[in-house]
């Protein structure tokens, strides 16, 4: 127990500034930040390297959100619809579809290419944090981070 207090103690403001950018709102960020800790307690037993605990939280934090965003999803498309009233209807599904097709292509990247570009883009994580949290170099971080990006813009161009 103690040792979770320690994992939630120094984590919670990365998880938790994480699902804010993800959610780009506070009361979900909270709200799945308590499901992450929650989650995260009872399948303890399933963390293999304790040296890499905040990106087996981050994955947690991610499919909490996934799954949220799934609960909320009518939700959301209705907000979407009141959204017409003020905003130009072409300009709208441009956004939106370039919006999906970057995310999809996001999603469809292996490891550590995905995760590299996340914690970045996401999370504003500097390079430099993202390879002490995989225990790899700066330029190690800054090549994934790079490929990952021209696999995105390639994987975009095909669509």
């Amino acid at each position: 127990m103690a040792d979770f207090e320690r994992i939630f103690t120094e984590n919670r403001d990365f998880i938790y500034k994480y699902l804010l950018k993800l959610s780009r709102d506070s009361s979900v960020a909270e709200e799945l930040t308590q499901e992450t800790f929650f989650r995260g307690y009872v399948n303890i037993a399933s963390l293999r390297d304790e040296a890499k605990v905040s990106t087996w939280l981050c994955s947690i934090a991610k499919n909490a959100y996934f799954a949220w965003c799934k609960e909320n999803k009518s939700k959301q498309e209705l907000d979407e619809q009141r959204a017409f009233d003020s905003t130009d209807l072409a300009d709208f599904f441009i956004e939106k579809e370039l919006s999906s097709r970057a995310y999809e292509c996001v999603h469809e990247l292996d490891e550590p290419y995905k995760e590299v570009f996340m914690l970045s883009v996401f999370c504003e994580m500097s390079l430099k944090d993202i390879s002490r949290l995989f225990g790899k170099s700066e330029s190690w971080a800054r090549v994934t981070f790079y490929r990952a990006k021209c696999k995105i813009i390639e994987k975009m161009g095909k669509r």
